[in-house]
């Protein structure tokens, strides 16, 4: 009996796509790890920890199968007066997946990439966006933001009223 070993060529390779969707759904498992937020709960949440920056975490519009998120700093650009660093978030909960849609407000994506960008610029880009998200997401729980640092906030303007969530 004779063995072969296939040819290089034919190996299959792992696609940038295919990592991206994979970086989508570890960043939906370490997001939820940390901030599980549940579809009947309040939209603006705070998570304190002894570092003196406070997290924001707000639910910006929520639909069946999608949830789209801020999630910034208590910190303005000073040139801007946006907080800053943020990620908007998009959350597909059916497939379990959470992507980084743009992190500069006011910047547009033509801006960013130019008018057609070729797929492997799209790519690359979310691939950048993604693993800031993936690398964010390990800081804040190396800062120990869990579940049990996230409070209620008010709303977008009233960033000092809270109360601590109840986890069932």
């Amino acid at each position: 009996m004779t063995i072969t070993t296939p040819h290089r060529a034919h190996l299959i390779k792992p696609s940038r796509f295919g990592y991206l969707m994979d970086l989508y759904a570890e960043n939906f498992a370490r997001f939820h790890r940390t901030f599980p937020l549940q579809s009947h709960l309040a939209d603006h949440w705070r998570s304190s920890v002894d570092d003196g920056l406070d997290l924001h975490l707000d639910v910006i519009e929520r639909h069946r199968y999608t949830t789209e998120i801020r999630l910034t700093y208590d910190l303005a650009d000073p040139s801007t007066g946006a907080p800053e660093p943020s990620a908007y978030l998009r959350m597909y909960h059916d497939a379990r997946l959470i992507e980084v849609t743009h992190c500069h407000l006011d910047r547009r994506w033509q801006e960013v990439l130019g008018l057609r960008p070729s797929l492997a610029t799209l790519i690359g880009h979310r691939m950048r966006m993604n693993t800031f998200l993936w690398k964010w997401l390990d800081y804040l729980s190396d800062q120990g933001h869990s579940p049990y640092t996230l409070g209620l906030r008010g709303s977008i303007d009233d960033p000092h009223a809270s109360g601590k969530l109840l986890l069932t």
